[in-house]
């Protein structure tokens, strides 16, 4: 279903090493792209009411650090952490802006050696409102996307490319939305990349350093987690050998706030009254082809009970599972959870028996997107939305999944396309409304859901 294709560097040396003596004495200045010490980002990570992670990456060993002020307030201007960039950590910066208030907006610069980057595009956070107990809870929306495929032609499969359409991110970040979702797929680990820490962080590096990704990053909080591809090979599972590297590169390349296990990207976050349950679909996961049983886990026994302790606990209007494959769609091909079915039937089961409000699943990995609507005796439906891809090709389900009593009837998109949700109303009515578009920014679908379906 998935093509896993792959990427590499362009080398310029040899073509100046092949310079005539003539030529080689007329080259006064570096190329015009060595001027701008940024690799990548910045970026805008996770975002609460006293804090706000931002993100930077080197081109080489540099001394980063992040200046900001509140928006329209020049004064006063407020500095976070220096750090020291360097190879081992991809030349990665994680920077903390500690010196904020709550439900305020914030302009900031990048400064690298002391001097400030200039950048053609907007660079902002926010940080989250203090309206418990005060006001109903602000209005919020947010992007979702997954299946990130950048080209890169000399490693890739020969053929047509299997990426493109970058200028959804263009489009995605017109729509200004208050953080991104990114579900999984977010870059592509290839053969080259797979086997080596310097090949992971080599293929983190090529998809982050995408043009058209960045005024989304620099100017919208992002979180994350990963599916197969940012993870290791296709379709892979517990038993792929460099996951701890992979876990050190995601870790590097994002800033989400938390992570609940050692050994996981799985973690959470809130944004106003709703809360994002970010699940690890591969570390702990067995393979796809081993026969299902109580053996075949897909989250595992610990992340499993965690997240149903979590959402016993949680006081969320809408509680958001995130993770990479659909988790109602029944079809048992590809990698859904339906073909982990022992786990699968424990996991809805335990949220039946629990009578917890407000659950509804974000899922990707598919390349199409399409919504799964599970109908359930005596309780409210589950809801499943699938986003997916961003730039990867797209694909069609299979003729038997449009026939599941689950499908929601106009809904599947099989074009590149993103989600923008919104999360709207007094705390008492709440409302999703989900949007899918196209990379050319055409809005395709659109469905409300009221937190009061979901009691």
């Amino acid at each position: 279903m998935k093509h896993v294709l792959f990427l590499g560097y362009a080398l310029f040396m040899g073509a100046c090493l092949a310079q005539s003596p003539q030529q080689s004495r007329k080259v006064k200045r570096p190329p015009a792209q060595a001027t701008n010490p940024l690799q990548s980002g910045p970026m805008v990570g996770y975002s609460d009411m006293r804090e706000v992670m931002l993100w930077a990456q080197t081109k080489q060993p540099a001394r980063v650090q992040i200046r900001y002020h509140e928006a329209g307030k020049p004064t006063p201007v407020y500095l976070t952490n220096e750090v020291q960039t360097n190879q081992q950590a991809a030349f990665t910066a994680h920077l903390l802006a500690d010196k904020v208030e709550p439900g305020k907006k914030y302009e900031y610069n990048v400064l690298i050696e002391g001097r400030m980057v200039s950048l053609p595009y907007p660079t902002t956070f926010q940080t989250q409102s203090l309206w418990q107990w005060r006001t109903d809870p602000p209005t919020f929306r947010f992007g979702v996307g997954s299946c990130t495929y950048v080209n890169e032609p000399e490693v890739d499969r020969p053929g047509t490319p299997y990426g493109g359409g970058y200028e959804i991110f263009t489009v995605l970040a017109a729509q200004k939305p208050d953080f991104m979702l990114w579900t999984g797929d977010n870059t592509y680990t290839r053969e080259v990349d797979w086997n080596s820490r310097s090949g992971v962080l080599r293929r983190y590096t090529h998809t982050r350093s995408l043009p058209e990704m960045q005024p989304l990053l620099a100017a919208s909080h992002n979180y994350a987690i990963w599916d197969d591809h940012d993870y290791g090979p296709n379709d892979s599972d517990r038993s792929y050998w460099l996951k701890a590297t992979t876990l050190d590169a995601f870790k590097l390349f994002w800033a989400n706030p938390n992570f609940i296990f050692p050994e996981s990207c799985a973690g959470t976050f809130f944004w106003n009254d709703c809360q994002f349950f970010m699940l690890d679909d591969r570390t702990f996961r067995a393979p796809d082809d081993m026969t299902d049983g109580p053996d075949k886990v897909y989250f595992g026994d610990k992340q499993v009970q965690w997240l149903l302790d979590a959402l016993i606990s949680s006081k969320a209007t809408f509680k958001f599972i995130v993770t990479g494959g659909q988790i109602i769609n029944p079809t048992k091909s590809f990698e859904n959870y339906a073909i982990y079915g022992t786990e699968r039937d424990r996991l809805l089961k335990a949220i039946a028996d629990a009578k917890i409000p407000g659950v509804l699943f974000i899922t990707g990995d598919r390349h199409h997107s399409i919504l799964h609507k599970q109908e359930r005796k005596g309780l409210y439906p589950l809801y499943d939305v699938t986003i997916s891809p961003l730039t990867s090709s797209p694909a069609k389900p299979l003729p038997e999944e449009l026939k599941q009593d689950t499908y929601v009837d106009g809904t599947l998109v099989t074009d590149r396309n993103f989600s923008m949700m919104t999360v709207s109303g007094p705390l008492k009515d709440r409302v999703l409304t989900i949007k899918v578009y196209d990379q050319k920014g055409t809005e395709r679908w659109s469905r409300d859901i009221r937190a009061s379906e979901l009691k």
